[in-house]
């Protein structure tokens, strides 16, 4: 008896579609952290500048803040016995570590001392809180304690030194301030007790109204 065949298998095999692949998704990157309006908005720094004066030392420094774009709003430079020392406000939107690193040539050969600080914004000056300036002016031979006693009574009395300045000359000490006293203050007592200190000091004392037009 004749077997029958066994079918052979196809040669071509049936193919069960792939699945679909899933999409391929990009990779994302983590967003920089947004700047917030206290890192955008301009500081003031003050800058304060010691030690060995020499030529160039305020063209070097306002030269470094101009090129991050600062704006120099008040300053006050003297030397003191052949020291350089400066105070700057500078307003400008560069950090403070970028300031201090433009700032970093003027004290490389260690002559200077410089160092810069972030000011708390404070609120205009209300006009009507202050009274009238008056100059102080104090001279004669030099001796401890002429400072110390003319702020006490200035203090005493109810004045705000806005500006001090002292010199020793050749056995002369001077000292010239200016003081602010509350408005309707009566400045006569504070006028007397000067005098009286001063005598008791051995030196001369100025104390008059500050003409508004000079300033």
């Amino acid at each position: 008896m004749n077997s029958v065949p066994e079918p052979q298998a196809s040669r071509e095999e049936a193919v069960s579609p792939a699945p679909p692949s899933a999409p391929t998704l990009a990779p994302t990157s983590t967003p920089a952290p947004a700047s917030s309006p206290r890192d955008l908005a301009p500081r003031v720094l003050a800058v304060t500048v010691l030690g060995d004066d020499r030529p160039g030392i305020v063209a070097e420094l306002t030269a470094a803040l101009a090129e991050l774009g600062g704006n120099l709003e008040d300053s006050t430079m003297t030397l003191l016995r052949g020291h350089f020392a400066m105070v700057v406000l500078v307003r400008t939107d560069a950090p403070m570590s970028q300031v201090e690193t433009a700032l970093e040539p003027l004290g490389e050969s260690g002559a200077l001392s410089v160092d810069v600080r972030e000011l708390t914004e404070s609120a205009a000056p209300d006009a009507t809180a202050q009274g009238r300036l008056w100059a102080l002016r104090v001279h004669g031979a030099d001796r401890p304690g002429i400072v110390a006693e003319i702020t006490r009574v200035v203090a005493e009395h109810g004045g705000n030194i806005v500006d001090l300045g002292t010199r020793l000359g050749t056995g002369l000490y001077v000292l010239l301030a200016e003081v602010a006293l509350p408005p309707g203050a009566d400045p006569d007592p504070l006028s007397d007790a000067l005098r009286a200190a001063a005598a008791t000091l051995g030196v001369r004392v100025h104390f008059d109204p500050v003409d508004d037009e000079v300033l």
